[in-house]
């Protein structure tokens, strides 16, 4: 049985949120345990995804539930895009904060499972959108980064300063 811990969100503006995560060389128990962690932590947090610098964690590594099985992504890369869809996203990172963004209504996914297996996935829907999302964090992309600039400085700044934005 993994060791299961109950990771805190890291929240906007810490620095590991617009950092390029390290790609993963060897996927050993201490990969397998931190995936699980995150799941745990996601689902305690009633997300759908889950990026490990969201957990303060420099690895390419994201878990996604959204509904339709779990994934447990280790150094995941967007092979194709299909289609647009514009939806209202949320992110555990950004609590309080919806951001409408533009993204693929389909993807094909290749990553690493959690068994050391190449899996390639095309995905759909809410999945797909919420992989795109956790992809965006391994390279230090946030949902904010979809508005434009005199958003993200007003957002910024009530951040900063403890307000909600409504």
């Amino acid at each position: 049985m993994r060791n299961i811990q109950d990771y805190s969100i890291v929240t906007f503006p810490s620095d590991i949120l617009r950092k390029r995560m390290r790609k993963v060389g060897k996927v050993d128990e201490k990969i397998r345990s931190i995936l699980s962690s995150m799941l745990y932590t996601m689902y305690k947090n009633s997300g759908i995804g889950l990026a490990a610098p969201q957990v303060g964690i420099d690895f390419n590594i994201a878990v996604v539930d959204a509904g339709d099985g779990i994934y447990k992504m280790i150094n995941p890369v967007i092979l194709d895009k299909k289609g647009t869809d514009i939806t209202s996203e949320g992110c555990l990172s950004l609590p309080s904060i919806l951001v409408t963004v533009k993204r693929a209504e389909k993807i094909k996914v290749k990553y690493i499972d959690e068994l050391g297996r190449e899996v390639t996935k095309s995905l759909s829907g809410i999945t797909a959108k919420a992989v795109q999302h956790e992809i965006d964090h391994l390279t230090g992309k946030l949902i904010i980064d979809y508005l434009p600039w005199f958003k993200r400085i007003s957002i910024g700044s009530c951040i900063k300063s403890n307000s909600k934005i409504l």
